[in-house]
Parts: C-alpha cells; structure tokens; sequence
C-alpha cells in the first residue's frame, strides 16, 4: 500500500482544508517539540550546576507553555484529521451510491448488495484510523526527524551522522514488514466483506430460507466465513504486534548507540553537560515518529483496502456517465416524449462477460402514443430492450434517436424523467406506503399520493391497513401480497404521469384475481401514453397497436391480435 493514496485526495475534495490545517499544525508541534528539548536541556544543566530557581523561573514557564502548546497543536491535529475523515467518508459515500445507480441494474447483478451495503458502512469507517491517527503520524514523521537532525547537528555533527546513519533503519524494516502485512490484511477485508455481504443476503432471504428448510445450511456458511476471518484477524494481530516489536527495537538500539558515544565524549570532557542532555533528550523524537507511523500503519490498512474497493468501482465506467450536456445544446431545443419519435436503427446488446449478444441488430421505430408488446420466451432480451431505453446499458452498436438527437447527447435525468417503469418485482423500502408510492415525487401531497392510489386501485387495501398510508411495509415490502406490490408500483407510475410506460411483465407471479385487477388499473394507467408491455406468451397480449416477438435477442413483427387503433402509428424499419 501506498504511504499516501492521492486518489483519496482526489475524490475528497472537501478534506484538503481540514488535512492543510494538520500539516500546519504539524510543523508547530515540530518547532515546540525542539523548544521544549532545549528549554529542558538548559534547566537540568542549571539545576546540575546550581544556578538559583529564580534564575530558571523564566524558563520554567516557558517550557510549561511550550508544553500546553504542544498539547493543543496535537489535539487540533487530531480534530481536524477527525473532520478530515468525516468529509472524506460522507463524500465517498455519495460518490459510491450515485456511481451505483448509474452503473444500473446489470452491474449491481453481478455484485452482492450486501458486500456494497458493508463498504459503503463499516468498510469506510475504517477511513478514520487513516485520517485520524495515520496521516497526522505521516505528516510528523516527514517534519521531526529531518529538524531533529538540523538541530543536533548544530549542537553536536558526530551525534547528528550517527542519527543519520541509523534513522533509515526505521522505514526499511517498517516497509519490509508492510509488503507481509498488505496481503494479509486485504485477505481479511476480502472475508470482512464477504461476510458482512452473505450475512445482510441471508438476513433478507430468511423467510425464504426457514420456509424451504434452508436455515441450517446457511448459519453453517455464515460460521464457516466467520472462522476464517477470526483465523485472518489474528495473524494480522500477530504481524502488528510483531512489527511494532521489531520497530521498537530497532528505534531502542539506534538510541542506545547515540547514548553510549555521548556518554563517553561527555565523560572525557569533550561535550558540555546541556549540549549532551539536549542530544539525549532529541534522540528518541527523531525515531518516535517513524515508530508511531509504522504501527499507524496496520491500523489504517483496513480502511485504505476498503477505500481501494471504492476507487475500483468509481473507476468502473457507467452507461453515458461522462454525457452530461444538456440537449439543448446539441439539437437546439430539449426532447419530449409527448411529440418526438423514438427510433432504433440496428441497435445491439452485449453483456459484460458474455460472448452471445443480448440483442441483435434491433430496428424500431416508435411514435407518440403507441401501443406496443414485446413477446417471447424467457432469455429472448425483452427486458434488454427496456434496460435500453431506461438508459440501464449501452448499445455495443446501432444508434438510438429521439426526435432526431442521439439519446446518449441527453442527459439521464432529464430522459428518465419521461419514463414510468413497472417492473416485474418492484422493490418497496421499509418506509410507509406513501412514502413509498411517491418515490419518484418526493413532493407530492397527501392527496396528490391518494389519487394515485385510487387509479391503481390500491386505495381499498391501503385504507385497510393498521396506519392506512402511514403503514410500514417492511424490509421489501415483505408485509404485503405481491399483487399489492405491483399496485404501489402502478400508484408511483401514475403520480410520476411520464408520457411512456414500459411494464415488463407485471402480472407475470400474481394469481387470476390480483392479475385481474392488476389489468384493469393497466388499462386506466395506459391511456393517453406511449406504451411498451412485456408479456412471456402472446395469449396475454390485449388491447395493442403492434405484436412483435423476440428470439434470441432478433426482433420480428407479428400478427396483431386485435385491430390496431386508427390512431396507433409504429412503424417497422429494415
């Protein structure tokens, strides 16, 4: 591990202020710290000789002031390294989460929740070690041995060149003891995340897993994984107490070096009494710091190996990430799904470590106010071409327009902002009912929300609940039916009112009832909007403009099922 990890700096803006103040800080206790050995080093030699205590009082008092100084300036570092920690972590925090949505659902697929959810919290929680203690440590360890040596070797050059020539001694055994101590230590964090990850997974799924008998099994892994990290902990125990001896006495060796030739210059008569107590005195603050650092070190490793997780998944590049400019200034005017075209002209789909291609050469046109279904079976890249249009992938080819400007020249918010989407499982968040129908209005009223409600025919069962719209739902929604669950999800796409639906297979895990009614409040939601609907059999297929099925990730229009409306207007393009 680096001493120092730019990125940190880099992606942490809002910390350099605080980490200025602790290199300021620094320096002074650096300068109090030669004071303080040179105030002590004359009042022992007065007192050593006898010079009277109204002759040292004024020394005295300086050296108490120099000392309460240098208890403020240390406790000041530490404060500001401490807010230094807390900007860097609130800061990485948000980086994370919004990096984590825009990354969209095919990555967070291939990652477990629960291992983002640990380094997002107890992972960056480690940041502080980093900041509050190793930093400061860094910063004195590159300050006092460099004026510990200047000034001795004012007062004394031999003593000056034996600190020179032992000093390097410190940060050699301290690096050959953190190239050990680095993989050890990114092993533990590796099992930290894992377990804190399956642990969280476990945890949602427990219901699932007592109901299929399924509970022992996993304690069992969750025993296992905790084992392994227990074993990893302490070794990497074991290596920071054994580092810490090896600095510690490689530190006490050069320090008895310097005492012994000062000792014997001193008895021989070729040193004064204040210069060798100012020597003794300087000796161990040169080598302090170099210690304190390097067992600093093992504290900080879990954070910065977490931090290092961090960077790699800010580092990972999102679908139109870096496309931030507005439409307006691309095409001279903002898009609006309520009178532009969508169109599709051999668009393809390729998933991160797949070699077969989600979607082949798609081409679609769709206009205000169609009625579209996609069919076909489980695999064929239904949901692929809704995670398109939502913006959650990047074609690998074609190009996609709307209104004759490229969707990758708008700016995400901006187009999800004309999307509803109702997914197959919507995810409720243990909050209220009405919090979680205005999720993506959190400024909707209390009306607003009850209207919206009714529409998806939900507002029955709502009123029916212990605290009506104020009901907590539970970790997923867990205290509801999935039909009411798919009634929330339709309430949030009515209060939303974007001009285009998509629904990706809403009634697919409900039963004949809920998906009854579930259909009905479709049919009042879809009107007046453009919509695209997911179905997994054509026999589900109603009341639609256009059929077409995929098979294989290849597009084809079907017969439609039913007269289109007059004014369904799609066309197909070759």
């Amino acid at each position: 591990m680096k001493p120092l990890d730019p990125r940190l700096l880099r992606y942490s803006a809002a910390a350099r202020g605080y980490l200025a103040v602790t290199v300021v800080l620094g320096l002074a206790a650096t300068g109090l710290i030669l004071i303080q050995a040179s105030l002590l080093a004359r009042l022992l030699a007065g007192a050593a000789t006898g010079t009277g205590l109204t002759v040292l009082a004024g020394a005295l008092v300086t050296l108490v002031v120099v000392l309460v100084a240098r208890a403020g300036a240390t406790y000041g570092g530490e404060v500001a390294a401490l807010r230094a920690a807390a900007a860097v972590k609130s800061q990485l925090r948000r980086r994370l989460v919004d990096h984590a949505l825009r990354l969209g659902p095919s990555w967070l697929a291939r990652h477990s929740s629960g291992e983002v959810t640990t380094l997002a919290t107890r992972g960056l929680d480690g940041l502080d070690a980093y900041f509050a203690r190793y930093l400061p440590q860094l910063v004195l360890a590159c300050l006092v041995p460099v004026a510990v040596l200047i000034r001795v070797g004012f007062a004394d050059w031999i003593s000056a060149v034996v600190i020179g020539v032992t000093l390097p001694l410190i940060p050699v055994f301290a690096i050959l003891v953190g190239l050990h101590t680095k993989t050890v230590t990114q092993r533990q964090w590796r099992l930290l995340a894992r377990l804190g990850g399956h642990f969280l997974d476990v945890v949602e799924g427990l219901p699932t897993l007592k109901l299929f008998g399924r509970g022992k099994p996993q304690a069992e892994v969750i025993g296992q994984v905790t084992e392994e990290y227990r074993a990893v902990t302490m070794s990497t125990l074991r290596v920071a107490f054994l580092s810490g001896f090896v600095l510690e006495l490689a530190a006490a060796l050069a320090t008895a070096l310097v005492a012994v030739e000062v000792g014997l210059r001193l008895l021989a008569g070729h040193m004064s009494y204040q210069t060798a107590l100012l020597v003794l005195l300087l000796t161990p603050e040169a080598y302090l710091p170099l210690r304190a650092v390097g067992a600093q070190f093992h504290a900080s490793t879990e954070g910065a190996a977490a931090a290092r997780d961090v960077f790699e998944i800010l580092d990972t590049p999102a679908p139109n990430a870096s496309l931030t400019t507005p439409a307006s200034a691309s095409s001279g005017r903002r898009v609006s799904l309520h009178t532009d075209t969508i169109k599709l002209s051999g668009v393809s789909l390729v998933y991160p470590g797949r070699d077969r291609q989600a979607l082949s050469a798609v081409n679609l046109t769709i206009r205000p106010g169609d009625r579209i279904t996609l069919a076909g079976p489980s695999g064929a890249g239904k949901s692929s071409l809704l995670a398109l249009l939502l913006r959650f992938a990047e074609p690998a080819g074609g190009r996609i327009e709307v209104g004759g400007v490229d969707l990758t020249s708008i700016p995400v918010g901006e187009w999800r902002r004309q999307i509803s989407w109702v997914p197959q499982q919507p995810y409720l968040f243990t909050t209220s009912v009405a919090a979680n129908i205005a999720l993506g209005q959190p400024a909707a009223t209390q009306a607003a929300i009850a209207r919206a409600a009714q529409a998806a025919g939900a507002a029955e069962f709502i009123e029916g609940l212990p605290d009506g719209y104020a009901t907590e739902v539970g970790e997923r929604g867990l205290r509801l039916s999935s039909g009411q669950r798919q009634q929330i999800a339709l309430a949030r796409a009515f209060l939303h009112d974007a001009p285009l639906l998509l629904l990706d297979e809403p009634t697919a895990h409900l039963d004949a009832v809920s998906a009854r009614r579930l259909e009905e409040a479709i049919v009042v939601l879809t009107a007046n909007r453009t919509v695209i609907q997911v179905t997994h059999s054509q026999n589900e297929t109603r009341d639609i403009s256009r059929l077409f099925t995929l098979d294989q990730g290849t597009l084809s229009q079907a017969s439609s099922p039913c007269p289109a409306p007059a004014s369904a207007l799609l066309a197909v393009t070759s």
